[in-house]
């Protein structure tokens, strides 16, 4: 399975989620030169950052384990509006939820409200582009 999320800013944001999630940003070097060695991309259509290539439009993440599923981060020209359609749900445990909610504030997240009640307790956030998730 493949998640897909609309970004303004695909490696940015891939590279969030990969530290948020434990995954890793997929290296597409041997993937970009090979489509430009066939003419099939140009130095347009790709970045160079920390020694890697990466597609302008398209950065993926993966779960280094195999378990999780794979998020693609795609360009789109609009910033998010409103309130998401899907969001993820990070099961950390509810005695690690302040822990995970200042490590991913460090990493650029921001706390949009926390519920706690008898029938649960978690923590909605926003990724630095403002996509709505909770951990839990």
């Amino acid at each position: 399975m493949q998640v897909v999320v609309d970004a303004l800013e695909p490696l940015t944001l891939a590279r969030f989620w990969a530290s948020g999630l434990g995954y890793e940003v997929e290296d597409t070097t041997a993937l970009c030169e090979g489509a430009m060695a066939a003419g099939y991309a140009t130095d347009a259509d790709v970045m160079k950052d920390g020694g890697r290539l990466y597609w302008r439009t398209l950065v993926g993440i993966q779960d280094p384990g195999g378990s999780g599923p794979r998020l693609l981060f795609q360009r789109t020209d609009r910033a998010k509006e409103g309130k998401n359609r899907l969001h993820l749900d990070m099961n950390v445990g509810g005695d690690r939820i302040g822990e995970e909610v200042h490590r991913l504030t460090e990493l650029g997240a921001t706390v949009l409200y926390e519920i706690d009640e008898p029938a649960g307790h978690h923590v909605t956030m926003a990724d630095p582009e403002g996509n709505e998730y909770c951990v839990q």
